[in-house]
């Protein structure tokens, strides 16, 4: 099989402006099936992706994290505006020859590793980053996207290890991570997403950018972290407690948090201190008010002494 050619020499003539061949080219090339069971929907349009790689700022030197390059669209549009280095996540081997056609063009800025996403030693894999500015732009394979995201978002300690993230997503998933309380979209990914994060949607995209066009929009999501977010809790235990309030969206909180406490009115009196009516559903809470249950919970756990002590 050919492989995509790159000398770091001149650029070929009706090559992409990096010198590379079109990507229809390298896909044609390498017969690049895009595998439904790997979520994979390929943006050749090296103009789009560099406007996502731009969405977050500058990255001019920034370390730049992508999962599930493929053959290397976005990766491209990283490397054209600057990313000093791209660490390229992908378990995909049939997508590596046009992985490593793009590091022969940029020598020593482009690091594969050919793993799975969700297994990932990140403090390993960053160890020997470029840059302390480190960003994770990807678009992501919507089987793990959301897996993915609340990985990131539990990382511990926090500040994270990125300085901001630029993802894309399923648009109905984008719609969770924004929603505001009391909207049918609002939930467990919304409240720890804007909890540890100012998150937006930057842009919205049809199908008909990808290769094989997916059969829903999709949407790019800013994510700036919240260096202190406050109320101050531990993730784990918010994320208990909203993935109890919304496991049964039409009840009310005094039933669906009741299995986190032990003891009987012990949820009566946290929701009582915290000015919130037991007959609430959960869509109804704020995210400082999902945050400060949950820290009222770690705060009661540890003022009851344990079983057989005086």
């Amino acid at each position: 099989m050919k492989v995509p050619l790159s000398t770091g020499g001149p650029a070929l003539p009706g090559a992409s402006p990096d010198g590379l061949p079109p990507l229809r080219e390298v896909i044609r090339e390498l017969d690049l099936v895009a595998k439904k069971s790997l979520g994979q929907n390929f943006i050749l349009d090296l103009n789009l992706t560099r406007r996502i790689a731009r969405i977050g700022g500058d990255i001019a030197g920034a370390t730049v994290v992508e999962i599930g390059p493929g053959p290397g669209g976005l990766t491209r549009g990283l490397l054209l505006e600057g990313a000093g280095e791209v660490i390229a996540i992908e378990r995909d081997d049939r997508c590596l020859p046009a992985l490593e056609a793009i590091g022969r063009r940029y020598p020593g800025r482009l690091r594969v590793h050919a793993e799975d996403a969700l297994s990932i030693d990140w403090p390993l894999v960053l160890s020997g980053a470029a840059s302390r500015d480190i960003r994770v732009i990807a678009n992501l394979p919507y089987g793990i996207a959301t897996r993915l995201l609340i990985g990131w978002l539990e990382t511990d300690p926090w500040p994270p290890w990125f300085s901001r993230m630029t993802l894309m997503f399923q648009k109905e998933v984008a719609e969770r991570i924004v929603a505001a309380p009391g909207s049918k979209s609002y939930g467990r990914l919304s409240v720890i997403s804007q909890w540890r994060t100012t998150a937006r949607i930057a842009l919205t995209l049809s199908p008909a950018v990808f290769t094989p066009p997916p059969k829903v929009e999709s949407a790019v999501v800013e994510f700036e972290p919240i260096m202190h977010p406050e109320p101050a809790c531990d993730v784990r235990t918010l994320g208990r407690v909203t993935a109890a309030a919304f496991g049964q969206r039409r009840k009310m909180l005094r039933s669906t948090l009741k299995p986190l406490f032990a003891e009987p009115g012990q949820l009566d009196r946290i929701l009582a201190n915290s000015g919130i009516a037991g007959e609430r559903r959960g869509e109804t809470l704020s995210v400082a008010e999902f945050a400060g249950l949950a820290a009222a919970l770690d705060a009661n756990r540890v003022a009851q002494p344990p079983v057989g002590c005086s």
